[in-house]
């Protein structure tokens, strides 16, 4: 009879051991994601206040009305997915004029602008990285067993990309 209690001790203990374990892969996910949405925060902020930087400059030298006008929607109400894709139109705007318009080049303040976007542009593709990586393993919880268990009760979901290279490469993997 005690050998029955203590082993079902030890499979309840077993099972308790597997779930705790799995919901802290879970959290450790959870938080390094919002780590990179913060980081991306950040890094997204600081390219939209270097391209609006780059507007009176461009303007005053190339006499144009309205240049980037993306620059003006209210940004607080879209999503860091959008917002990065309307900033990176406008990031591949900026340099399609300045290599038509040379005379830009010359401008000492646009250069360090666009020294200071170089390197935010490098930032930003790191963070969203780390973001589509740690997403990748995130995912991977969310619908392989025996995460997924505890991933159903605790409602998790799975999370969108930054890019459809991983989200491809996250589909192939769940077709084998």
């Amino acid at each position: 009879m005690w050998m029955y209690i203590v082993g079902g001790i030890a499979i309840v203990s077993f099972i308790l051991l597997v779930c705790t374990v799995i919901n802290n892969r879970f959290q450790i996910a959870i938080i390094k994601i919002e780590k990179a949405e913060e980081d991306i925060d950040i890094y997204l902020e600081k390219k939209r206040e270097l391209l609006d930087r780059t507007r009176p400059v461009v303007s005053k030298e190339l006499k144009l009305e309205d240049f980037l006008p993306e620059l003006e929607q209210n940004f607080q109400e879209i999503s860091n997915f959008d917002e990065n894709d309307i900033l990176k139109k406008c990031y591949n705007d900026l340099f399609k004029l300045i290599d038509d318009n040379e005379k830009l080049l010359k401008s000492e303040t646009l250069g360090n602008i666009l020294i200071g976007l170089n390197e935010n542009e490098e930032n930003i593709v790191g963070a969203i990285k780390f973001y589509n990586d740690t997403v990748v393993s995130y995912n991977n919880l969310v619908v392989s067993f025996p995460s997924n268990i505890i991933g159903f009760f605790k409602r998790y979901k799975k999370k969108s990309f930054y890019n459809n290279e991983k989200r491809e490469i996250f589909d192939v993997i769940n077709e084998k």
